[in-house]
């Protein structure tokens, strides 16, 4: 692979995005999403020709600076490309799925004012989340790392005349400061400890570092790997949402659907996966940085799983899905299975932007009404969207044959087989979370599709299936969400497609050993989980959810009232909203509301500004004295200043 060939990825959606951006009204509505679409399917055709190249053979990893950004003392900032295995996928992945998400925007944003914006946005979330994943450096990663950001901020809050659009990108950017804050210490400590921030130049010092510590109080040593890993994976948890950094995720659905497809299931949080992926090297050197990754996964894959059974709002249903799914890539990292987690990253950005696309088109169809009590029998109406939304709860629910059920299930054995402290805890949740997972989406698809019509007539009567430019990108989301599975599961996980990118020691090789003794193809993969305990999870999952919600709905009022304080917990979403609202929000308000009573009005205001005025004020008063204008009161000032002077001599 060439330079040029990569500079054209990275910044073919950049000049995209600053002709939509800048010339919007001169091109039109047309001329922006031609340009948008063009620029990205550029990258995307690219992307999937360097990802070729890789598996057969005809490129080798590609690692130069493209220029040198700063030079300070023998410390060289550079902007670069580093592309292996991993980056070349996660490459083909955001281009595609950017690629579909900008076909669908045509159809969802059709008659919104701000249509010219929104391709610039969604276009320069692209060339931003491609600086993130091609850098070969720590400074070109934070740069793309900020850059997803912004612009996620940006389209969270598109709709900036709704007010809750402007509290959701608020929350998402205070949160995410949150996570950077540690990113940003972990790369300065790396900075610190190494002297550089290349990757290559880092990860061939770190046997030097295996047993370096560091004072972060004093008389308290820390392992350095283990605080530049976890200061690391803090950032990760404000970016791929873990608890309790995943409060922004589920308000973020107050931007437009398909940016949460594009940024909020596909790409931008999974950012978070990828960088804790490519830090391998570093994180291998610390058990006590996994099991901290690996405890916290677990804990957002059951919990935020389990709040998705109780919302009514279609979007958030699918948005909690994804904090559970990300917590299971969480896990995969924390047991060292890092191969596991890209894997499932993939399908995972596949099916759940197709279940995202899906509920806006539902949407479009409800005339933007989200509520599933206002559903029902929508399938009649929607045969596409319906068939598509099937295929991608079969593969999130990890149905045998469809692509979850490959990533998914080789999460839980990897679980299972570590010995990492507290893998077995993190077992039992990735387990239960199946079960949690197919209430919850077979749920969302009875609702919706099946059962009573509960639509008002005015939306009956109008109820169409939508637009070719919508159902399109669906149907091409929903091949890979059943193909893909099995046609990378080998590659990927066991033939070493990832060897050249991702480091485990060989005692924390969980993959390895379930390839070496259970791996014996995709399709006994198969026939083996269909002999499981989460398939028959899944299988109980699917059951209660169908006698549920197709024959007995009083069921689920019942247990409203019956389980009461649970429902309610649910709900509150375990109070962590009312806790930052109240602590952390309200607790600043009140300090700096102190801050400004005593420090503003009263020291700086009132003796600093004010007090030093007055003090001039006082002082020139004296002085304004002396200054009479009579010609006799400056002669006798004169006169008694020599006596003073000669007596005081004298004396």
């Amino acid at each position: 692979m060439s330079m040029n060939i990569l500079l054209i990825i990275a910044l073919s959606p950049l000049v995209g995005a600053i002709i939509a951006g800048f010339f919007g009204r001169k091109i039109g509505k047309i001329g922006s999403h031609l340009v948008t679409i063009a620029s990205v399917a550029v990258s995307c055709i690219l992307s999937i020709q360097v990802l070729m190249g890789l598996v057969n053979g005809e490129f080798t990893v590609f690692n130069q600076n493209v220029y040198s950004w700063m030079v300070t003392g023998d410390v060289s900032l550079n902007v670069g490309f580093l592309v292996d295995s991993l980056t070349a996928l996660m490459m083909s992945v955001v281009t595609f799925v950017s690629l579909m998400v900008h076909i669908y925007t045509i159809g969802y944003m059709h008659d919104d004012p701000g249509y010219q914006r929104f391709f610039s946005y969604i276009s320069l979330f692209t060339f931003a989340m491609l600086m993130l994943v091609m850098s070969n450096n720590f400074l070109q990663l934070f740069f793309g790392w900020e850059a997803v950001g912004l612009v996620s901020y940006l389209l969270i809050g598109f709709w900036f005349k709704k007010e809750t659009a402007i509290f959701a990108n608020m929350k998402a950017f205070l949160v995410n400061r949150v996570g950077d804050f540690g990113f940003l210490i972990g790369i300065a400590a790396v900075m610190m400890a190494f002297g550089t921030l290349d990757y290559s130049e880092v990860f061939a010092q770190l046997p030097q570092f295996a047993d370096k510590t560091i004072s972060i109080f004093p008389g308290v040593e820390w392992s350095l790997m283990t605080f530049i890993a976890i200061a690391l994976f803090i950032g990760a948890m404000g970016k791929s949402a873990q608890a309790p950094l995943h409060v922004w995720l589920p308000d973020s659905m107050e931007g437009p659907t398909p940016i949460s497809a594009l940024i909020h299931a596909a790409t931008m949080v999974t950012a978070g996966i990828f960088m804790v992926s490519r830090m391998s090297p570093i994180f291998e050197m610390s058990d006590t940085a996994l099991s901290f990754v690996m405890l916290i996964g677990a804990f957002t894959a059951f919990f935020m799983g389990l709040i998705g059974i109780v919302q009514n709002d279609i979007k958030r249903v699918v948005a909690y899905s994804t904090l559970s799914q990300l917590g299971y890539m969480t896990v995969a990292l924390g047991v060292s299975a890092y191969s596991a987690a890209i894997f499932h990253l993939m399908t995972h950005a596949f099916f759940k932007a197709l279940l995202f696309l899906g509920a806006g088109s539902v949407i479009i169809a409800m005339h933007h009404k989200q509520d599933m009590s206002e559903m029902g029998g929508l399938k009649k109406y929607m045969f596409i969207t319906f068939i598509t939304m099937w295929i991608g709860t079969l593969a999130l629910t990890g149905f045998p044959g469809f692509s979850g059920f490959f990533s998914k299930d080789i999460i839980i054995e990897a679980t299972h087989l570590s010995d990492r402290w507290g893998s077995s805890v993190a077992y039992i949740a990735v387990l239960f979370g199946v079960f949690i997972t197919a209430l919850y989406s077979f749920r969302l698809l009875y609702l919706t599709f099946h059962g009573k019509e509960k639509m008002d007539n005015h939306t009956k009567e109008h109820l169409k299936e939508s637009p070719w430019v919508v159902t399109l990108p669906l149907v091409l989301l929903a091949i890979p969400s059943i193909a893909i599975g099995w046609m990378t599961i080998e590659p990927i996980l066991f033939g070493g497609f990832l060897s050249d990118a991702i480091h485990v020691l060989p005692q924390n090789d969980v993959v390895k050993e379930i390839g070496q003794e259970h791996f014996h193809g995709a399709g006994s993969f198969v026939l083996h989980g269909l002999t499981q305990l989460p398939f028959f999870l899944a299988l109980a999952g699917f059951a209660l959810a169908s006698y549920i919600y197709l024959k007995k709905i009083s069921i689920a009022d019942n247990a409203k009232k019956t389980f009461r304080p649970i429902y309610d917990l649910l709900q509150n979403k375990y109070g962590f909203d009312d806790f930052n609202q109240k602590y952390i929000a309200g607790g600043l308000v009140s300090l700096g509301n102190l801050l400004w009573k005593w420090s503003d009005s009263k020291l700086i205001d009132g003796l600093i500004v004010n007090g030093s005025a007055k003090l001039v004020n006082k002082i020139s008063k004296v002085f304004r004295g002396f200054q009479s204008g009579y010609i006799y009161h400056y002669a006798l000032v004169m006169a008694v200043a020599v006596i003073l002077f000669i007596g005081v001599h004298v004396i």
